[in-house]
């Protein structure tokens, strides 16, 4: 659950004013990458369904969904329980759900939902959920989940996804409406033509999955897939109906060096920081901020400095609250009250320590919206 901000009395002021450590989302820069994806996927058959696991909040949702996202993804129940509550519909939940009292949460909201999908991997699942669902209201929409290289959920062969597709569709409580494959493992590969390589190599998979299924099911209607660092390849290979791009809107330290064919991070800006404040600065060439382990995402690499520090300053983490500025020899660092911005390490699990975002549009904070699914594991 999201609680208020202590900077609410500052909408309308400079954000430097901002209490630290603060969650701070660039509105300009949030705006072009989402108009970035609608007019990419404009020009294609492709859809793009944006995974709301990286920003958990329903009002992004609604400015993606306004800008023709085919739906939202999640990955948790609990993140789709709070954006149905806040009136985001065609939502698909990408993470298996296998017992019994979630699949009957996930029944009850598939009888209030505009439109809600599960993806399954198993018979035994399947049998739950055919079960719970007959009693339901309307049949439960549901994807097969295919397994590739992680094999972290989803079927591990295609046989295996041909057998399940057989259990789906014998039950008149379930609908097959597609497959999924999710690689996260080939998503950050930096270098473009290594990482072009690996996803023709899972398009193909997906491809000879559907063609398998197509005799026992029907065509899949859904065969969605990728994310940011493969969108371009994905969304044109002719395989996936629509693309799990998510941290696209957001960018930070991974993605930014996961480049194109051009060189670059491609079409988006980074538009997501930490701001923090400088509490200490009384040995040369370092300054400690208050931004640490509860602001700051560790399982990836360390935020870079996008401001208040000179130029080839470095990050080290100094525990829950605490962040050091490390600077070159030389240069002066950062003075007890400065500010400084960083950039997220790895967005999504930044944004689940944090109840709201800043928003901000140049120096002003503009408003501030709460992250309505930030904290739902379950």
């Amino acid at each position: 659950m999201t609680g208020p901000s202590i900077n609410c009395h500052l909408t309308g002021e400079s954000r430097w004013r901002l209490a630290t450590p603060a969650l701070v989302l660039d509105l300009d820069a949030l705006e072009h990458n989402i108009s970035a994806l609608a007019a990419h996927f404009s020009r294609l058959q492709a859809g793009w369904r944006p995974h709301a696991k990286t920003h958990k909040c329903a009002e992004i949702a609604r400015r993606q969904l306004d800008a023709g996202a085919t739906g939202i993804c999640v990955a948790k129940l609990g993140e789709a329980d709070a954006l149905i509550r806040e009136g985001i519909g065609r939502i698909l939940i990408t993470s298996p759900i296998v017992t019994a009292d979630k699949l009957e949460r996930v029944l009850a909201l598939n009888d209030t939902a505009e439109e809600l999908m599960l993806v399954v991997d198993n018979t035994t699942v399947v049998d739950r959920l055919a079960t719970l669902a007959a009693a339901s209201r309307r049949p439960m929409k549901v994807l097969i989940d295919l397994g590739i290289g992680l094999n972290r959920t989803g079927v591990s062969s295609i046989p295996d996804a041909v057998t399940l597709a057989k259990e789906i569709v014998r039950r008149p409580s379930l609908v097959l409406a597609g497959l999924q494959c999710y690689a996260g493992e080939i998503q950050h590969i930096a270098d473009c033509a290594e990482r072009e390589r690996e996803a023709a190599g899972v398009a193909a998979h997906v491809d000879e999955a559907r063609r398998a299924i197509a005799p026992v099911a029907g065509p899949p209607g859904i065969v969605t897939g990728g994310g940011t660092g493969t969108f371009d390849h994905d969304s044109g290979c002719g395989v996936f109906t629509d693309i799990q791009v998510g941290s696209a809107i957001f960018m930070d330290v991974e993605y930014n060096t996961v480049v194109r064919r051009d060189g670059t991070p491609g079409p988006f800006r980074t538009s997501l920081f930490v701001q923090s404040t400088v509490i200490s600065a009384n040995v040369a060439g370092v300054a400690t901020i208050d931004a640490g382990i509860k602001a700051l995402a560790t399982d990836g690499p360390v935020p870079d400095i996008a401001g208040g520090a000179p130029e080839g300053s470095l990050y080290e983490f100094m525990g829950d609250e605490h962040g050091r500025i490390v600077v070159r020899p030389g240069a002066n660092g950062p003075a007890v009250g400065d500010v400084v911005t960083c950039v997220t390490p790895h967005c999504d699990p930044t944004v689940n320590l944090h109840d709201v975002y800043h928003c901000i549009r140049g120096d002003r904070l503009v408003d501030i919206w709460p992250i309505e699914g930030r904290g739902r594991g379950w």
